[in-house]
C-alpha cells in the first residue's frame, strides 16, 4: 500500500544523479581541472549499461571506473552518461545510466556520494523510499567529525 506524501529520499537520489551530471557537464566541456579526478562504481547488471562482453565477463556485478588522466567522448544526457576508457591499451566505449551508480568520488577534495537501493524483500520500505544514499568523506567508520570543522552527514539518523 503505498503512502501519499512526499517522496525525500527519491527526490534526494535524483538530485545528487543531477550533481554529478553537472560536475561530468563541465569536466566534458572544461576538462579535469587541478588534481581532480574520479572513481565511478556502478553495478554492470543495471538495464541500459552497455560495455564490452570481456568487460562484462571480467566485472559480471559492479566495476568502478577511473576518469584522470585519458578518458575520451564524454557525453552526459538526462537518463545517462557515455564515455571510452582505456583498458589495457584498448579503448572500450561504456554507456552507464545514472540509475546504475553506486559510488562517486573525487578524493582530491575527499567528497564522495554513495547511492543504496533496498532490497526487493523490503516491498513496504521500497513505496516507502525508492533509495537511500549517504554523503561522507572518505568515510573510514568514525563518527568524529573531521579535522576543519567538516562533518559527515548521514540522512539515515533521521528515518523512522
Amino acid at each position: 500500500m503505498a503512502r501519499a506524501g512526499i517522496d525525500y529520499g527519491g527526490m534526494m537520489h535524483r538530485a545528487m544523479q543531477g550533481l554529478i551530471a553537472e560536475v561530468l557537464r563541465k569536466i566534458a566541456d572544461e576538462g579535469l581541472p587541478g588534481d581532480h579526478h574520479f572513481f565511478i562504481t556502478f553495478d554492470t547488471r543495471d538495464e541500459g549499461v552497455e560495455m564490452a562482453d570481456w568487460l562484462r565477463q571480467r566485472y559480471p556485478e559492479e566495476m568502478t571506473i577511473v576518469i584522470q588522466h585519458w578518458f575520451d567522448n564524454l557525453v552526459i544526457e538526462d537518463d545517462h552518461f557515455t564515455i571510452t576508457l582505456n583498458f589495457g591499451n584498448q579503448p572500450e566505449p561504456l554507456v552507464i545510466p545514472f540509475d546504475a551508480l553506486r559510488t562517486f568520488v573525487d578524493p582530491s577534495v575527499e567528497f564522495g556520494l554513495r547511492f543504496e537501493t533496498q532490497d526487493d524483500d523490503d516491498d513496504e520500505e521500497d513505496e516507502e523510499e525508492d533509495a537511500e544514499f549517504e554523503l561522507d568523506a572518505e568515510d573510514d567508520g568514525d563518527d568524529t567529525p573531521p579535522s576543519g570543522g567538516g562533518e559527515v552527514v548521514r540522512l539515515d539518523r533521521w528515518r523512522k
